[in-house]
């Protein structure tokens, strides 16, 4: 049976090409909003870290009406380190719709995202966005997207696909180049005559799909899925199942029931295939698990989340300054919210080790971890963690192998020696170098994803700011030998107290500072990074000693260099094996791990 008043979509793309202002267009011009209402713009990033960054981390559900039919849409994160959500989400949808950039083209997160719905057979309606960009090649764009179906192995019908021409920050969308653009009717109307109804028994026995968990304060865990088959209602007795977990048999109770309305969750009684439902009350509901009928429990097969690639230690904060600038400070608070980001988070690993006060989390990538930081760190949570580290892999044979990235690069001529040496020293096989538009080089390498960890700042150091990079995973590989990540030591503080200006300037001579006058330090903090390989001790907090021919008033005259002040990212790139990142809600501080300087000799004697 098909459900004729229903479309499921999902909107995927490469990072940054526009599918969130898209979407925003589509709830403007189907009357979700009042006609006098402000709307914030990407209103579906609502998370403070997506508005601030301009990239989407969750995916979202929404959903339109046009034309009478209802148009579920779900907006999907276009960053590698987010592919797990992607992943998930492509079940719940009957077709999808690719956005690219008229000017950039197809790129990295492009081929992933578009891989992932061919293989799930799902339709795809092609969408060349910003083409009012004053050097879009539309043309040519079609043609590098027909390319990449190709490369896919796509079916005769899948490469058959319809192309839309869009502008969604100006609202319109046209079918041919030389269209006068009205609005968004063009993509409405192919969404309605490309997109497939949704299928399925509604005599059979229910079942629904768990692909998405959303989290409450308030209800807890809400599982998020399509009706598959039969109808699901409120109080209704049902069976948890899980394909990949056969003796999983847990009976629940459908307590709520919600079906997307715009950007809210409506209340619904009961609802019957093609609806995308979201169902609160089962406590240790999670994604892969079917929600059935007692009769007739049968799980409904559900693809493996990627593995994690990266792990970070998350640490107690044990410096001189603990408990001075978080709210939550100890073993037990950090513990809780670790394990309660599982709730929401399927990509994320949280281990216990040995210690008490260490926790092993692992993620999809460097963006990944540093967005859950950045998020405990703005609530209240003051805590260290230690230098990325890959997981490592053995094969049948007993061989290490570790994971690898293919890392695309847009870069202007000139800079492209410096980039393809600088990648070679760490473990990068250059695959392809041609030229891109506008005066730029494509190169593509193949790389350990460990020589990518604190290479990003670098890279925009080296490029002047002009280069994109671009990676994503490809598969474990053998070895390729060790890398030297920093050729830079720190420049350690000695001696806890104030940072004076007569101190730092003696310091600054040595390289680069990271702090300035009046700030706090103690003994073991990194204050700034050596022009030389080692790491050198000195003392900041130093006054000049006042004689009868000396003044104080004479420190007026030193001269500092302005602090080179790191962002998070970069505070997690600089630090190495033997340094830690103290991370509270106010502050950012380097530290070695072992902060007495004695100790640390002897460490390092022994290493």
């Amino acid at each position: 049976m098909k459900r004729q008043d229903v479309r499921n979509i999902a909107i995927i793309a490469h990072v940054d090409h526009g599918k969130t202002t898209l979407v925003d267009e589509l709830l403007k011009q189907s009357g979700v909003f009042r006609e006098n209402q402000e709307v914030a713009e990407r209103v579906m990033d609502s998370n403070d870290i997506e508005k601030e960054r301009g990239i989407t981390i969750l995916s979202k559900n929404t959903a339109v009406y046009y034309k009478n039919i209802k148009i579920n849409i779900i907006d999907t994160p276009g960053h590698a380190d987010f592919g797990g959500e992607v992943e998930r989400v492509l079940k719940m949808v009957d077709g999808v719709i690719l956005v690219v950039d008229a000017f950039e083209g197809p790129m990295p997160q492009t081929k992933f995202v578009l891989k992932k719905a061919l293989e799930l057979n799902l339709p795809v309606i092609c969408c060349v966005n910003k083409i009012d960009r004053p050097e879009a090649r539309p043309a040519e764009v079609v043609d590098d997207v027909l390319e990449l179906f190709l490369d896919l192995d796509a079916s005769d019908e899948q490469l058959d696909c319809p192309f839309v021409f869009a502008s969604a920050k100006a609202g319109h969308a046209i079918l041919e180049l030389d269209e006068r653009p009205k609005d968004m009717t063009p993509l409405f109307e192919t969404i309605i005559n490309y997109i497939p109804c949704p299928k399925g028994d509604e005599t059979a026995g229910t079942q629904v799909l768990i692909s998405t968990i959303d989290y409450n304060e308030y209800v807890g865990r809400i599982g998020i899925g399509k009706v598959d088959n039969g109808t699901i209602s409120i109080n209704q007795n049902a069976v948890l199942v899980n394909a990949h977990e056969p003796d999983k048999m847990q009976k629940v109770k459908i307590s709520k029931l919600y079906e997307f309305d715009g950007l809210n969750k409506v209340e619904v009684e009961s609802a019957t295939i093609g609806s995308i439902v979201a169902i609160s009350g089962i406590s240790d509901i999670h994604i892969g698990d079917t929600i059935c009928s007692v009769e007739n429990p049968v799980a409904i097969p559900f693809q493996k989340i990627s593995e994690p690639t990266i792990s970070m230690q998350f640490l107690v904060n044990d410096s001189p300054m603990a408990g001075q600038e978080g709210k939550f400070v100890t073993s037990r608070h950090l513990r809780d919210r670790l394990f309660k980001e599982l709730n929401t988070d399927v990509s994320l690993r949280v281990e216990e080790t040995e210690n008490a006060d260490c926790f092993k989390v692992s993620g999809r990538g460097e963006l990944h971890l540093s967005v859950l930081i950045e998020n405990m760190r703005r609530e209240g949570y003051e805590f260290s963690v230690s230098k990325a580290q890959v997981l490592f892999k053995e094969d049948d044979n007993g061989k290490q192998l570790e994971p690898m990235e293919l890392a695309y690069i847009d870069i202007p001529e000139e800079f492209s020696g410096t980039v393809i040496d600088k990648l070679s020293q760490r473990k990068g096989e250059l695959q392809s170098m041609s030229p891109a538009s506008g005066g730029y080089t494509r190169l593509e390498f193949l790389i350990p994803s460990r020589g990518l960890i604190g290479y990003r700042g670098e890279f925009m150091t080296d490029t002047k700011g002009n280069g994109i990079i671009n990676t994503i995973f490809n598969g474990y590989d053998s070895y390729r030998g060790d890398i030297q990540y920093r050729k830079q030591g720190s420049l350690i503080a000695f001696e806890a107290g104030e940072a004076i200006t007569y101190g730092l300037f003696n310091a600054q001579e040595r390289g680069t500072l990271f702090i300035g006058p009046g700030e706090k330090v103690y003994s073991g903090m990194v204050v700034g990074q050596n022009g030389k390989a080692e790491d050198i001790e000195l003392n900041v907090c130093k006054k000049k000693q006042l004689t009868n021919t000396r003044a104080s008033g004479s420190d007026d005259a030193l001269k500092l260099t302005p602090p080179k002040i790191l962002s998070l990212e970069q505070c997690l790139e600089f630090i190495d094996d033997d340094e830690l990142l103290e991370i509270t809600p106010e502050n950012l501080r380097i530290r070695k791990k072992i902060l007495d300087p004695l100790m640390r000799k002897r460490a390092s004697r022994n290493n």
